[in-house]
Formats: structure tokens, C-alpha cells, sequence
């Protein structure tokens, strides 16, 4: 089921830590006087060489990030941010900005006393080459984002984690699907001008609906505190019906939700439980791992690179992220409170939005490959001897589409591969 969105520390809060840790070290670790003493001058001397010299380290993080983000964007997709998103990015220059503060600060606080603590030299040094460390590792990283193996796996890699939190119950054939909440029809015309709201009456229930729209300029929808809502529902005696995704783009007066029953719910505490980006985030979006392999295989696919192998590696991740969504229960947007009542419901992908997203603009880009398209069929066979009688029907459709466009296209090398 959905999971308590994930809001990560701001990338210079961590800078800013690692600046105040290193001003705080280099205060106090000149006032020691333990252990062996050596020269001041010399010990200042070392502190600020390698204080401005690590300031090099930062340029060429900067540089490495700026070439990989580039190269990725322009031979896999602009969508694929995976370097400029990796931990190490970051930390590394966090740490960077906290040696270069420690430096500088130590070898000001030595002063003009004749001799200093043996251990300020020795931590400048310690510190010195755990950022070497840092950049060694940032090295291989960057080196294995530009590869596209890598880049494949890492995509697949999150998408399972994110396709194991939202989906974990296997597919029941058996189950009947639970009926949608009724439907309300909403009159706009009673909305207050400049508000976010609006209120009207369900059809034949007589429950006051207050439709929530977004209030601010154009942002992308990453994540749903869903906990945070189910509890407001809850408080409120309310039900939230969502009417967006993660991963949909919302523009002034998109509709966010109808809220239905109960007392107002305070328009902040909708918003609030909504965290919004430049982009389209891992987090809660199991379309964008088809996303971004589906565009990796188009932008083979295209005449200006015409790479039929590339497409045809996408594809074996694809089919295996389609195989594995083929067995899960899919229908998860109706989340209940404590005593079993729905008080959320959020849009979900089906299996057919799965396989438009992962399969359709492929087909009509591997029309011109012979390649990609015996993949493709190969894929949908494999996907539809492993999904349930009843998700195999779109299987079949697409697998007829793909033997319609070889046979139509290649008529003397395409070989006939009938459906079960």
C-alpha cells in the first residue's frame, strides 16, 4: 500500500551540517594540547593548502555531475536524473565544503602560539582522504551512469522496490472488485471567485461535495501523504475521493479532490498532504519506470539513432516489470481507516494503462525494425503465458498488432506467431 512519503533533508541543510561540524572542529581542536607538539607555523601552512586545495574537489564534482546529467539526457532520456539524484553526489560535496571550513578555521584559531597539538595536522590529513575516498567512489559512479546496462538496472532496481511496497497482495481472479464510491456531481457555478473550492450535491445522497483545486502555478504531483489524509478524513468524518496521481502535472484549477460528508475539511490540510516537484519522482509513480524504459527504446528506435539493440535491451526489463505487475492485485486506491471505512480513494494505474504506457508507442516505433519487433512479439507472448485469463485479452490485442505490422511490413522474413 502506499507509503509515508519520504521527504528528503534539503541537499543544503546537509551542506550547511557539514559547515557548522567543521567550524566546530576547527575551533576546538586547536585548543588541545595533548599528545605530541609541533610547529604552528608549518602546521597553518598545511591547514590552508589543503583548506583551498580541496576547493578542486568541489569543481570537479560539479564537472562530473554536469557531463553525466548531459550524456544521460541526451543518449537515454531527459527524464532520467538517477547520478544527479545518488547520495554520493551530494555528500561528497557536503563533505567537501565541511574540510575546506575546517581547514581554514584551525589554522586561523592556531593563531600565534608557537606550537599546536600533532592531532590538528593529523585530522586535516584524516579528513583529506576521506574526501579522496568520496571522489574515488563518485568516480565509479559516474563512470557506471553513463553505461546503459547500469542505467537499465538501476530503473528496474526501483522499480521493484516500488512495485513491492504498493503491490503486495498477488492477483485473485476470484475477488470482486469493490464497487467506486457514488459519484457526485459538482456545481461550480457556487464557487466563490479566487477560491479553490467549490460545492455541490451528490446525485440522489444529498451530501454535501466540496471539489479542491490547485491554487498555485504549474508543478508535477510526486508523492501523497496518504496516512496524514486518512487521518484528516477521519477527524473530519469525511470521505477524500483524489482525483490526480503521482506523476500527473498540475496546472492552476486542476481538480485535486472531492471531499464528501462530515465537517470542512480545511482546504491547507489537503494541500499539505501533497508534496509537488519540478518532475516526476520513483517514489510513488509505478508508471515512470515504463516511462523511462519506453523512452529509452523510442529514442533507439528513432532514424537519428536507429540503435535496434539498445531498444531491444529496454525491452527485456520491460517484460520483466510486466510480468512481474501481471501476478499483483492492482486495484489498491481504497484506503480504509481503522474501523473500515474507505475515507481515501486515489486514481490508480490499471493493467491496461500498464501495457498502453509500456507497449503501444514501442510497436509504432519498431515498425521499422524487424529487430525490435520480434522482441516485442516475444515479450508479449512471454507476458501472456504468464498473466491471468483475465488481464490476457489487451495481451492478445497488442500480440495481434505486432503480427499485423511484420507481416504487413516484412512479408518475406516475418515468421507467423499465433496467440493461444
Amino acid at each position: 500500500m502506499f507509503h509515508q512519503p519520504t521527504r528528503a533533508m534539503r541537499r543544503d541543510a546537509s551542506q550547511l551540517v557539514c559547515a557548522i561540524a567543521g567550524l566546530a572542529l576547527g575551533l576546538l581542536l586547536p585548543q588541545l594540547q595533548a599528545g605530541t607538539q609541533v610547529e604552528s607555523g608549518r602546521a597553518a601552512t598545511m591547514l590552508f593548502t589543503i583548506g583551498f586545495g580541496v576547493i578542486s574537489l568541489v569543481s570537479i564534482i560539479y564537472s562530473m555531475l554536469f557531463l553525466v546529467v548531459q550524456f544521460s539526457a541526451t543518449t537515454f532520456t531527459p527524464r532520467l536524473s538517477l547520478f544527479r539524484d545518488e547520495p554520493i553526489v551530494w555528500r561528497a560535496f557536503a563533505f567537501a565544503v565541511g574540510v575546506f571550513v575546517f581547514c581554514i578555521t584551525a589554522g586561523l584559531s592556531i593563531g600565534t602560539r608557537p606550537t599546536v597539538s600533532v592531532i590538528v595536522p593529523s585530522a586535516g590529513m584524516a579528513l583529506t582522504l576521506v574526501a579522496l575516498a568520496l571522489m574515488w567512489t563518485l568516480q565509479l559512479k559516474a563512470f557506471t551512469s553513463i553505461q546503459l546496462a547500469h542505467s537499465l538496472t538501476a530503473i528496474t532496481t526501483r522499480a521493484h522496490r516500488l512495485y513491492d511496497a504498493l503491490y503486495e497482495h498477488p492477483y485473485d481472479s476470484g475477488r470482486t472488485a469493490p464497487g467506486s464510491p457514488p459519484a457526485a456531481t459538482v456545481s461550480t457555478g457556487n464557487s466563490e471567485p479566487g477560491t479553490g473550492t467549490g460545492t455541490g450535491t451528490g446525485i440522489g445522497i444529498g451530501i454535501a461535495t466540496t471539489v479542491v483545486r490547485w491554487p498555485g502555478t504549474a508543478t508535477v504531483l510526486q508523492q501523497i501523504d496518504v496516512p496524514a489524509l486518512v487521518a484528516a478524513a477521519k477527524e473530519h468524518d469525511c470521505s477524500i475521493a483524489l482525483r490526480v496521481t503521482p506523476g500527473r502535472t498540475l496546472s492552476r484549477g486542476t481538480d485535486l479532490a472531492a471531499v464528501t460528508g462530515g465537517r470542512d475539511l480545511p482546504e491547507r490540510v489537503l494541500l499539505g498532504a501533497l508534496v509537488t516537484g519540478v518532475e516526476r519522482s520513483f517514489a510513488q509513480d509505478p508508471e515512470l519506470p515504463l516511462r523511462l524504459l519506453a523512452d529509452i527504446a523510442l529514442r533507439a528506435l528513432s532514424p537519428a539513432v536507429n540503435d535496434p539493440a539498445t531498444a531491444v535491451e529496454s525491452l527485456d526489463r520491460l517484460e520483466d516489470l510486466l510480468i512481474r505487475l501481471a501476478g499483483r492485485e492492482l486495484d489498491i486506491g481504497r484506503i480504509k481507516d481503522g474501523a473500515g471505512r474507505v475515507r481515501l480513494t486515489v486514481p490508480v494505474p490499471d493493467w491496461e494503462q500498464y501495457i498502453r504506457t509500456a507497449v503501444d508507442d514501442v510497436v509504432f516505433a519498431a515498425a521499422g525494425s524487424p529487430m525490435a519487433l520480434r522482441r516485442m512479439r516475444d515479450l508479449l507472448g512471454r507476458l501472456l503465458e504468464q498473466s491471468p485469463e483475465s488481464r490476457r485479452a489487451v495481451v492478445r490485442e497488442r500480440i495481434r498488432w505486432v503480427e499485423r505490422t511484420g507481416s504487413d511490413t516484412y512479408p518475406l522474413v516475418w515468421t507467423s506467431h499465433e496467440a493461444d
